[in-house]
Order: structure tokens, then C-alpha cells, then sequence
């Protein structure tokens, strides 16, 4: 009789399948936990959907000013940054066809706090509000239909942000083709086809936050811009004062300009990126110089 052979008990079928089971379960949970802390925490990707939904960088059509300006320079007469160091004499044009400008009086740069276009470098031109200001260095015709754009920053009410005007320096005798700031904070877009014409924002923009400023005139009249959105309009003006003269920046004669004259016609306050254009800008190129500087 041969001996028996040693044999291993054997493992129900139905346990195995339950190991089975059960190890799958245990896999699945522990590939889970490390995904958990392998991924970014449900607020940090909570963080990043809001920025993105104020900057709007990921999805702008141009990610710097510099970019969006030049995009549009072929009707551009001048473009100046404003980044320059603090006492320089000199607003660097950047577009195709330079005409720099000229810092008269106090000149300095902010290089510390937020700006407005904040991937451009450089820093905010910081006037005073008594002897700050830019002049173009050629006479000129004033357009019939043009763009007006710039950055500006300011909690002091009054001044001109931008305009036109007969003089080099000191006070024009005549001027128009402006945006300047009233002493309640509103914008106001000028011109003075033989009588003032104006329209102007409701709201006040003197609250410490950098906004952005375009006003147009073309055949199809004045409107302004403000961070983006036409907020005021005049289908029905569509000239200007015909003279010859040059572009000023920060400051320049705003008599006669009432009931919206401010008391101080310096602007003291920050610029970044201002521009002048002989085309009325689109809604859609307006959105993405906006977008650009957020």
C-alpha cells in the first residue's frame, strides 16, 4: 500500500473571491488618498478660478499693454509708457513712428506700489498737481477723428488727464480734444466745435484704484469709455476746433469748460500708458488695451 501524498488544504473558491474583493478595495482607497495629497486643495484651486476671473491674463487677447497698443499703432501719433525713471526730461514714444514727448516740471516715478498694467516694466508716472506735465515737440493739426487713452490713479479730484492745445507749454489759449477730471471725480470728454461741447461720467473715479480712459470722435460722434465700457455718449457732435497745436499730458487751460471746469487744471495723481490715435478705436480694440493692463 503506497503512503499517502501530503497535500496543502485547499482555499474555497468563495474566500478567494472575497480576498479578491477586498484587496481591490484596498487599493482603490490608498491610490485615492495619495491622489489627495498629491492634488492642489480644493480652496487653492478655489483661489485661482477668482484671480483669473479679475486679471482675466489666461484668456486676454494681449497679456501687456506694450502689446496691445502696438497692435493698434499704424494710426497712432504717439504712445508713451510713462515708465521712465524719476527725473528724467524725456517721454520715450514706442510706436513705429517716435515723436517723444517732454516731462516739464517735477518728474517722478513710482516704482512701489500696484500699477496699472503690471506685467509692463517700469513704474507710474507720479505728477504733483502744480508743475507736472507732458508736451508733444511738434505743432500739429488737430485730428478730426481721433482716440484719446490712458492709465490714470489718483484720490485728489481736478485736472486735465489728456488733451490739445495751442501752447507748448504754460497756458493754451485755446484747447480741446480732452479728458480731464472735475472737482466731484467725474470724467468729462471735450471738444469745441464753436460752442463747448461735453459729455461726462456718472460715476466718480478720484477712489484710489487705477482705471482705464478712452474717448473717441469720428462721424459717429463722441463717446467715452471707463475700464472698459462706453459710459457716456453724443451721436450728434462729430467736429472739433480747427488750430494747430500740440498734445498735452497732467495739465493745460480748462477755462470755460463749465459747469464741469475744475479748480485745479493739474492733475496730481499716477499715469501709465497714454496714447493718442487719428481712428476712432473699436469697442473690441478698447476691451483688449483694458484687459491688457488688469
Amino acid at each position: 500500500m503506497k503512503p499517502s501524498r501530503y497535500r496543502r488544504p485547499g482555499i474555497p473558491a468563495g474566500y478567494r473571491r472575497h480576498l479578491v474583493t477586498v484587496l481591490l478595495a484596498l487599493t482603490a482607497a490608498a491610490m485615492l488618498c495619495l491622489s489627495a495629497v498629491m492634488a492642489p486643495s480644493s480652496s487653492a484651486g478655489f483661489l485661482a478660478r477668482i484671480q483669473n476671473t479679475v486679471n482675466k491674463t489666461g484668456t486676454a487677447t494681449y497679456f501687456i499693454c506694450n502689446d496691445a497698443v502696438l497692435a493698434d499703432a499704424s494710426s497712432a501719433v504717439f504712445g508713451y509708457k510713462l515708465a521712465e525713471t524719476t527725473g528724467s526730461t524725456t517721454a520715450a514714444d514706442f510706436t513705429p513712428t517716435p515723436t517723444n514727448g517732454t516731462y516739464r516740471g517735477s518728474m517722478t516715478s513710482d516704482t512701489t506700489t500696484a500699477r496699472a498694467c503690471p506685467r509692463d516694466p517700469g513704474g507710474a508716472y507720479t505728477l504733483n498737481g502744480s508743475t507736472s506735465y507732458i508736451s508733444t515737440p511738434t505743432l500739429q493739426a488737430g485730428p478730426t477723428t481721433f482716440s484719446l487713452e490712458i492709465w490714470f490713479k489718483t484720490t485728489t479730484a481736478g485736472g486735465k488727464l489728456i488733451g490739445f492745445g495751442n501752447a507748448q507749454t504754460g497756458s493754451s489759449s485755446s484747447s480741446d480734444r480732452h479728458l480731464y477730471m472735475t472737482d466731484t471725480g467725474r470724467i468729462v470728454f471735450g471738444v469745441y466745435p464753436n460752442a463747448v461741447k461735453t459729455i461726462t461720467t456718472a460715476l466718480a473715479y478720484n477712489d484710489g484704484a487705477w482705471h482705464h480712459a478712452v474717448a473717441t470722435l469720428s462721424a459717429a460722434g463722441m463717446n467715452l469709455y471707463l475700464d472698459g465700457q462706453k459710459v457716456a455718449t453724443d451721436p450728434a457732435t462729430t467736429t472739433a476746433q480747427a488750430y494747430n497745436g500740440y498734445w498735452r499730458i497732467g495739465y493745460d487751460n480748462l477755462a470755460g469748460w463749465a459747469p464741469t471746469q475744475p479748480t485745479n487744471f493739474f492733475y496730481k495723481g499716477s499715469l501709465r500708458f497714454a496714447a493718442v490715435y487719428t481712428t476712432a478705436l473699436t469697442p473690441t480694440q478698447i476691451t483688449n488695451h483694458y484687459n491688457a493692463g488688469r
